[in-house]
């Protein structure tokens, strides 16, 4: 039963989701007993439009972090990035003894963590179907082989003190697999019939009836497409769904078309299939780039990455006409053999718009047949439940409407609805022999890796990057000395910043602001040491007119940029210097006496209308990059 009451007695099993629920990547989830930890999966996520100069998402790991010392090792359940793109930068950060994954998924982890620098801080132990590994004293794992657009991939059976688990990871049931490797359903069936403490199971596609098609029926789809070509046949798809390249590779060798790689991950991955037999081709298939230009149109076929946008890859670069070698044709035909992600539709859609504005043919869309999900439907859900006949269950991987509908299902399959729960990342399901329920959560969230993927870029950064995009910065200098006085104009520059106001209008509005500052809170920023040269909290000075400058161009022109002032420290006796703008009148009340003044607590609303705070948390955190700079 479930139960969000008093913590249970006895020892349980958590299971500790912290990426990927209620989005689509990042995937990675912990399970605890006792003093063992081990983790499943560590994926990474791309970024949506906001997140300047970001280039990975990956999953906050303070909770590994403050507990390697119990991580016993790793699980990997197929080479998606989505599941492994993280592992690298986790090495960096915590100790994973071991890594147990599938041939080809650990093959392309070492390729990253030989890049990352890494390459010596784990074991990574390759597995065969059935296999059954052990990890501390209470983990057993049995690798079963699944069917997903990627090969060599798998679920897992986990056992441990209070009952197996299954953890599905990415799957469909595809009866004519690629590869000849099909699902091992009867593992499933057998434990199904000892016994299914929980089934975790992948919820992508819940929303879709029916079940999902074969990675086969895009062949002939994509053959008459390929075969009808006149020109040259553009493909874009991921680069690790690799029967889906090897399909490619198949039909232009068919058609008698000699093939071109273009980006790195590309070039990276079918090296690395071919070199373990995931792909068998010959040589001379395959024609270096530079080279493309000797070879007719009608026989020529460019594989790329780019199918989500990606506005570094291939073919979004090839679409805004930056690519060295590759230009579009009015003869070409480009082929997008992959979906949008969730959060990546605007991104592919614009690369479309541009390449058909260039004149290109561009295939695309459901109704083409030319794409397949590697995710099961809701009939291939049924069928996992059926096999396994769990006795709770969680959905995982997808966003909430897809956990909520693939809940629904399992509950129409017999799986009682107290039975089921719908979690979040952070998370905490403790499960017992005859109960499941919700423990006290952890910290989940993310972490932002910028374009080098060694600095962490953190909220207040990826704030301030937001507000320079959206309204641009203002610099302000200002000259004040150690008594008090502004001792001479402020010098304001604009970047970015859309505003009708004259600079002589900025200039006098900067003048008013720190005016106000030295006269109506000087007295807290500074202190008397007694005949020595006050000591002078000049980055309280520089929050105080940050924070008033920006009120007033919110008020005045409906803008807010970022604001950095800088302040300039004169010695006392400075002539001051004659603002001009101390001629007006500035019939604002001097603040009360309380705690923060203006860049605090509700002192703010002296400065009069809605969101007075003028140093509430949020403008706060935007303008903390004013203390780097004067520290």
């Amino acid at each position: 039963m479930t139960s969000n009451g008093s913590k249970t007695q006895q020892p349980s099993l958590k299971v500790i989701p912290l990426g990927g629920l209620h989005e689509i990547g990042k995937n990675t989830c912990v399970f605890e007993f006792g003093d063992d930890l081990i983790l499943v999966d560590a994926g990474l996520a791309f970024p949506s439009d906001g997140m300047h100069g970001v280039n990975v998402v990956m999953p906050d790991t303070s909770f590994l972090r403050e507990n390697q010392r119990r991580i016993r090792g790793m699980i990997v359940t197929h080479g998606h990035e989505d599941h492994i793109g993280g592992i690298s930068h986790h090495l960096k950060h915590f100790n994973i003894p071991i890594i147990y994954g599938p041939r080809l998924a650990l093959s392309l982890l070492e390729g990253k963590m030989a890049e990352a620098g890494v390459a010596d801080r784990t074991t990574l132990q390759t597995v065969s179907p059935r296999e059954v590994v052990k990890l501390g004293q209470h983990f057993r794992i049995e690798f079963i082989r699944n069917t997903h657009s990627m090969a060599d991939s798998y679920s897992l059976a986990i056992t441990t003190p209070v009952g197996t688990v299954i953890f599905t990871g990415d799957f469909k049931f595809d009866h004519t697999p690629v590869d000849g490797e099909h699902f091992d359903m009867a593992r499933l069936a057998h434990h199904g019939e000892q016994g299914v403490l929980c089934l975790f199971s992948d919820s992508t596609n819940s929303e879709v009836p029916g079940l999902c098609p074969p990675e086969r029926s895009v062949f002939p789809c994509l053959d008459r497409r390929i075969a009808e070509a006149e020109g040259r046949v553009i493909i874009t798809t991921f680069a690790s769904s690799i029967h889906r390249v090897a399909m490619v590779l198949e039909l232009a060798l068919k058609n008698g078309r000699k093939v071109s790689l273009l980006g790195r991950s590309m070039l990276n991955v079918i090296a690395k299939a071919r070199e373990l037999g995931y792909m068998r081709c010959p040589d001379d298939l395959f024609v270096p780039i530079k080279q493309i230009r000797d070879v007719p149109d009608r026989e020529t076929l460019l594989l790329m990455t780019g199918s989500q946008g990606e506005p570094l890859a291939a073919l979004s670069r090839i679409s805004r006409g930056e690519h060295p070698q590759v230009q579009v044709k009015s003869t070409d035909t480009i082929i997008f053999s992959a979906s949008p992600i969730p959060g990546n539709t605007i991104s592919v859609v614009n690369t479309i718009d541009r390449l058909m504005m260039l004149g290109a043919k561009v295939v695309y869309g459901k109704g083409e047949g030319i794409h397949v999900s590697g995710h099961g439907f809701q009939e291939d859900q049924k069928m996992m439940l059926a096999l396994t006949r769990p006795k709770f269950f969680v959905p995982v991987h997808g966003e909430h409407r897809m956990l909520v509908q693939h809940a629904r299902t399992a509950n129409s399959m017999g799986v009682p609805e107290n039975n089921t729960l719908i979690i979040d990342n952070g998370d905490v399901v403790e499960l017992t022999a005859d109960s499941i329920r919700k423990g006290d959560p952890v910290k989940a969230g993310i972490e932002l890796l910028d374009n080098s993927r060694t600095g962490i870029v953190d909220a207040r950064v990826l704030k301030e990057r937001q507000q320079l995009a959206e309204d641009g910065v203002i610099t302000l200098l200002a000259a004040v000395s150690t008594d008090g006085r502004m001792v001479a104009p402020p010098r304001v520059n604009l970047r970015g910043v859309v505003t009708t106001a004259e600079p002589r209008k900025m200039s006098m509005w900067a003048e008013r602001e720190i005016n106000w500052v030295l006269e109506n809170r000087w007295k807290q920023l500074s202190r008397d040491t007694g005949g020595k040269a006050p000591e002078v909290d000049w980055v309280g000075v520089q929050r105080e007119i940050e924070v008033g400058l920006q009120r007033r161009l919110r008020r005045e022109l409906q803008v807010e940029p970022l604001i950095i002032c800088l302040v300039q420290p004169a010695p006392a006796g400075t002539p001051a210097y004659k603002s001009k703008a101390m001629d007006e009148k500035d019939d604002r009340p001097a603040p009360r006496n309380q705690r923060g003044g203006r860049d605090g607590g509700r002192g703010g609303r002296d400065r009069g209308g809605e969101g007075g705070d003028r140093g509430g948390n949020d403008n706060r955190q935007r303008r903390r990059r004013s203390t780097a700079i004067a520290g």
